[in-house]
């Protein structure tokens, strides 16, 4: 499954491991993802949301 938060569309970000001799070799940074139980369109649903939008309260929690 994709990465991608369903709130805000954020996806991981690509660049490079550099080591000590200066060798890079190609890595991503993954975001923060939760699988909460949020309000979509009135309905309680599972939504994969990054950690950010969840602590702006950009997700309306469902218990």
């Amino acid at each position: 499954m994709a990465q991608i938060c369903d709130v805000c569309g954020k996806r991981p970000s690509t660049g490079h491991n550099v080591s000590h001799s200066n060798r890079k070799s190609p890595r991503r940074w993954n975001l923060n993802l939760k699988v909460t139980r949020a309000l979509v369109n009135g309905a309680a649903k599972r939504i994969r949301v990054c950690t950010r939008c969840i602590r702006s309260g950009r997700v309306i929690k469902v218990a």
